[in-house]
């Protein structure tokens, strides 16, 4: 037997009756009292084992409960702050100034770059003064403009010539001789005259046989856009161009015709512009093979309001999905509207294109960046983005984290904006020995950085947002005509969401997807430097005509010259 087995307390009673019995005693109060010996040392060592226990469990609350409170303390501290830069965020979005607008409630506003400041000279390296060498590159010296000069008023404009002359009695010298005429003064003030209205009154005669039997003839009516409305094509292109361009609700347009004495209800501007947005879907299916051509799109979605939409609650948020791209010289921009904000819209959207998708990083768009062929990109200006909300929560005039991230985004884009106008090679050449440099520095910069900043604050959660978009956002050096941010469309979107502070919802589905086709086309229009009025005039007054596909490609606005729209709206004055 071991020393270990000898030593424990059964071998010890086992030794101890031994001896009891040798020295004469009965076995069985022996071993009455070997079960009372074993009985008092189990208690023993039980009541030992509960001691040791209870003062471990007393040790492990008391380090558990200084942990605790250690982690409530971080917490509320951690709380407090973000409740501190909150309201400093929220300050500044009431009281503040706006030039670094971001995402709030209504989208996502574009950022006004190209005009920053160089707050520092870091780029006079040999690569960058080669950059600003080139033809293409714009001078950093900005010319200011001249003040106190206004341009003259368009040529164009018809002129009324109101001659003011001198009395005939003052035009003679102290010696009574006629003066003689030197010259004269010209000054020219624009005069507006409101909105000029006519009534077209088609007259068709009517024929029939002056005796015997015969059926009366008539010329066949004209080719209308609206065949049984009381609003013409040009009628229809104002009451577009002021909703959908202007941003004036159509219960406004309807106050400014009746200060005219025409009386129109706002349900029946919104059934012909639902009219009109049907007649004009052929337009917009060629507009959306255009945007498949182009090899890069951009993507955004904002909200809009529908009262009347099957099973939701009037006050339940649905959007308009806004993509813009197409091939050099056709500009595309296309208004989907959906109920939801789903991942599905986005990959229905786009299915079967291929290409560089550019968009935020809402994860939405996820599941379409996974299908094949499509390479998705983040936008530069929503990381910058969330450096500034961070600069502006703790605001502070020493060298800041946040304020060295937004140098960093100074500099990369100021390398894009020497190459604007560069040719692609030439600014892809600048891209990897430029930008290339200045991404690698603000990776090994934010990933020192992370570990030493907490990730619930608005430094912190800017952090995150740059380091899950990274790898993204750096995709733009790999091309040179790759987009480095989803400015376009955030423009695009611009005078959507301004005209929704107006007008506030749609009424029905078939009024938001009649809003969603009159935006993308006259925003096509826009991005293909027409006149909204104008081209709508010109496109709404043929569409009867076309019978076919050619004719209604002939209406798109990269085939329709300025010199036409101009000569069209010409005609319809001098037939006024």
């Amino acid at each position: 037997m071991s020393d270990r087995a000898a030593n424990t307390p059964s071998s010890g009673t086992d030794s101890l009756l031994s001896s009891l019995v040798a020295e004469g005693l009965n076995p069985s109060a022996a071993n009455k009292i070997e079960l009372a010996i074993e009985a008092m040392i189990q208690a023993q060592v039980e009541q030992r084992i509960q001691s040791e226990l209870d003062k471990f469990i007393q040790q492990e609350k008391a380090r558990q409960d200084a942990q605790f409170d250690q982690r409530v303390a971080h917490e509320v501290v951690q709380k407090v702050l973000e409740i501190i830069e909150q309201n400093r965020l929220a300050r500044h979005r009431q009281f503040g100034a706006s030039s670094e607008a971001y995402q709030g409630t209504l989208f996502n506003e574009a950022e006004v770059l190209a005009d920053q400041s160089e707050d520092e000279d870091d780029e006079s390296c040999t690569e960058q003064a080669q950059a600003d060498n080139t033809p293409d590159a714009p001078s950093r010296k900005k010319k200011s403009k001249a003040r106190g000069h206004r341009g003259a008023l368009p040529p164009e404009l018809p002129r009324v010539e109101v001659l003011i002359d001198v009395p005939q009695d003052q035009r003679t010298d102290t010696h009574g001789q006629p003066m003689v005429r030197i010259g004269e003064e010209v000054s020219e003030q624009l005069d507006i005259i409101p909105m000029k209205m006519r009534v077209i009154r088609t007259v068709r005669p009517k024929y029939a046989p002056a005796r015997g039997d015969g059926k009366p003839v008539i010329a066949a009516p004209p080719a209308n856009l609206l065949p049984r409305s009381i609003l013409s094509a040009g009628a229809m292109a104002m009451v577009i161009a002021v909703k959908f361009v202007d941003g004036l609700p159509l219960f406004r347009t309807t106050k400014v015709l009746a200060r005219s004495g025409i009386h129109l209800p706002p349900q029946t501007l919104a059934r012909n512009c639902i009219k009109t947005a049907r007649a004009l879907q052929p337009l917009y299916n060629l507009l959306q093979d255009t945007l498949f051509d182009g090899s890069i799109i951009h993507m955004d979605e904002t909200h809009v309001q529908v009262l009347k939409e099957p099973e939701r609650k009037a006050t339940t948020k649905s959007y308009m999905w806004v993509r813009r791209g197409g091939p050099p010289g056709k500009t595309v921009v296309l208004f989907d509207y959906e109920q939801n904000r789903s991942g599905k819209t986005p990959a229905l959207l786009l299915e079967g294109w291929r290409g560089h998708l550019m968009t935020d990083c809402y994860s939405g768009y996820n599941g379409v960046g996974h299908q094949p062929g499509v390479i998705r990109m983040a936008c530069m200006a929503h990381c910058r983005r969330e450096f500034v909300k961070a600069d502006r929560a703790n605001p502070s005039k020493k060298d800041t984290p946040a304020k060295q991230v937004i140098r960093f985004f100074a500099r990369l884009y100021r390398i894009e904006k020497r190459v604007r106008n560069a040719p692609d090679s030439f600014r892809y050449q600048v891209r990897q020995r430029l930008s290339k440099r200045t991404l690698d520095e603000l990776r090994a910069w934010l990933d020192q950085m992370r570990p030493l900043v907490t990730p619930k604050s608005q430094l912190g959660k800017a952090l995150t947002y740059l380091d899950n978009c990274w790898d993204r956002m750096v995709r733009y050096i790999d091309r040179g005509d790759l987009p480095v941010d989803n400015n376009s469309i955030e423009a695009t979107i611009r005078p959507f969401a301004v005209a929704r502070k107006a007008w506030l919802f749609a009424n029905t589905p078939a009024g938001a997807k009649a809003s969603a086709l009159l935006y993308s086309l006259v925003e096509s229009a826009k991005a293909n430097g027409k006149e909204p009025y104008a081209w709508l005039c010109y496109v709404l007054e043929r569409l009867p005509l076309a019978q076919n596909a050619d004719d209604y490609e002939a209406l798109l606005p990269w085939n329709i010259h300025d010199e036409d729209l101009a000569m069209n709206l010409v005609a319809r004055e001098s037939s006024a």
